[in-house]
């Protein structure tokens, strides 16, 4: 643990000893507030921050509009997924006939090798993913794109730009 850099604004090591008293604190990045000896943990240095996530994702993933994807739910083999939390579809209510898949599950529901695959996927041809504002979904659509699967896309805005632009929904209004 010798190896951190730095003390005063850098890094400390995981035991030091200051002003006589042994912190235990490991390699995190620390900040010196005042002479008092109040500590502030910064951030973790990140190589790419969800922005850039995201923005990669936009750009390798098929966007869809709102009106779009209405136009798409009444072919055949077409699955609307709902990747937001169970707290937002029960607060908010959902996009009618779309199936509610807790993001975290995705994968594992679509993957007929998986212990969790669902059934609901059996006879899907394309499948469409929208969260709340586009992001999450747009995560998602790329995840399954990696995974091998063709005919995924994301709508742009989310369940927010679909209520404002069709405003159809299932559940709270």
């Amino acid at each position: 643990m010798g190896q951190c850099r730095g003390f005063g604004g850098g890094y400390i090591p995981a035991y030091r000893r200051y002003e006589g008293i042994l912190i235990r604190i490991g390699c995190e990045q620390l900040r010196l507030l005042n002479r008092d000896n109040w500590f502030k943990f910064l951030p973790m240095e990140l190589s790419k921050g969800v922005k850039a996530l995201v923005a990669e994702a936009m750009s390798q993933v098929q966007t869809l509009s709102p009106a779009e994807v209405d136009a798409r739910l009444s072919r055949t083999g077409v699955l609307l997924v709902d990747l937001r939390d169970v707290r937002e579809v029960k607060r908010d209510g959902k996009i009618p006939d779309a199936l509610h898949v807790p993001r975290g599950m995705l994968e594992f529901w679509i993957d007929p090798e998986s212990p969790y695959y669902r059934t609901e996927f059996d006879a899907v041809e394309e499948v469409i993913l929208y969260c709340n504002k586009g992001s999450r979904s747009a995560l998602a659509a790329q995840s399954l794109q990696s995974m091998g699967i063709e005919k995924v896309a994301h709508m742009d805005g989310g369940f927010e730009r679909w209520l404002t632009e069709i405003g159809r929904q299932e559940g709270p209004a």
